[in-house]
């Protein structure tokens, strides 16, 4: 089967290129009678699309939404909602030069080696525009999840190269990641980050960084072990998005410096009857199953490969060339990213929602 579906009970299903006439997503199993708007959708888009700030790629793409099945007067009918969005601003021709070249860090070889052919304008179905099926997708499951159940989805930038940020999971909003052009609450390491970026554009390079999920008000007992643990599907939606190449749930790596007496969280009976943990080293999941605690982790997001300074690379004749890029690309992919992570976090967690009622009496 290809690997073009995410999900079992709510599915996407994504389509389109970088370049091509468009880029869409079918989702499948999304209940019926949610009030969803085009303008619902389109505010999470608005956030990922090109062309936002100064430290992202200057095409421009206005991203406008249109929803071409599965709503009917204003709410989902239960049946297939089918999403859609033009590409507007692509320049193809910037791509002619690097047809029958490798590009490093890219996915132009194992395209060819794994189909016999590829789509080189910029990217093809390897370009991170798929992502914004994703996060059409994520919007109606972001909304779904905050009338039901009061969830929140807060990710953010929490480094970008060596800068480093200081917040309080618990208190952080919506407000403050949307405060600035990188999406970091910290304000102090925001402008810190933003003069990297800059910096690293400048020089035609560019730099990755780490993206902290948090998702709040997550219902207990969500998992399907043990392949399905809510660990393990949140790290195949994350590691699915373009340029991820990490993935760690609560205390991830640091953890393992702990003894277990540091590292277990103790049980206690909260004063409105329920079971909690006093610390949440776990990050909101024991045995793949939530605990009802907030679900934290993070993604680690490599450079972006296309860079404007000249490279050495083989083409399709196995002869060594020397080329620089042309075109128009993100320095750092982190502050679009965000919308991204919370897409994909939400789709997880509303699939597993929908798998979990099918055990209730």
């Amino acid at each position: 089967m290809a690997g073009n579906s995410y999900g079992q009970l709510f599915r996407i299903t994504t389509f389109g290129e970088s370049h091509g006439g468009g880029v869409g997503v079918v989702v499948d199993g999304c209940p019926a009678n949610l009030e969803i708007s085009e303008n619902d959708i389109q505010k999470e888009l608005n956030r990922r699309k090109p062309g936002q700030s100064g430290i992202t790629t200057s095409r421009k793409e206005s991203d406008t939404i249109h929803i071409l099945s599965g709503v009917f007067e204003g709410k989902t009918t239960g049946t297939p909602i089918s999403l859609l969005v033009y590409n507007e601003d692509f320049h193809s021709s910037d791509y002619d030069n690097l047809k029958d070249v490798y590009r490093p860090g890219h996915a132009d070889y194992t395209y060819d080696v794994k189909y016999g052919m590829r789509d080189f304008r910029g990217g093809g179905r390897a370009s991170a525009r798929e992502t914004l099926a994703r996060v059409a997708a994520g919007a109606i499951a972001k909304k779904y999840l905050k009338e039901k159940y009061g969830m929140e989805f807060l990710s953010y930038v929490e480094k970008v190269g060596d800068i480093d940020s200081s917040v309080d999971l618990n208190t952080i909003t919506s407000e403050q990641i949307e405060a600035n052009i990188v999406r970091c609450p910290d304000k102090n390491a925001a402008e810190k980050m933003i003069a990297l970026i800059e910096s690293v554009r400048n020089d035609g390079d560019s730099i990755g960084g780490v993206i902290r999920g948090v998702i709040r008000n997550v219902p207990a007992g969500l998992g399907e072990p043990v392949f399905d643990k809510i660990p393990a599907d949140l790290a195949k939606a994350m590691m699915s998005i373009n340029a991820a190449k990490g993935f760690e749930i609560g205390s991830g790596f640091a953890g393992t410096r702990l003894h277990g007496s540091e590292h277990n969280d103790e049980f206690y009976i909260a004063t409105d009857g329920k079971i909690r943990t006093k610390t949440n080293n776990a990050g909101g999941t024991l045995g793949g199953i939530t605990t009802g605690e907030n679900i934290y982790f993070r993604v680690a997001f490599k450079p972006v490969s296309t860079i404007m300074k000249k490279q050495r690379s083989v083409n399709k004749d196995k002869k060594a060339v020397e080329f620089t890029a042309k075109g128009r690309h993100d320095p750092c992919v982190l502050p679009r990213v965000v919308p991204i992570v919370d897409a994909m976090s939400a789709i997880t967690i509303l699939d597993h929602i929908l798998r979990n009622k099918a055990y209730l009496k």
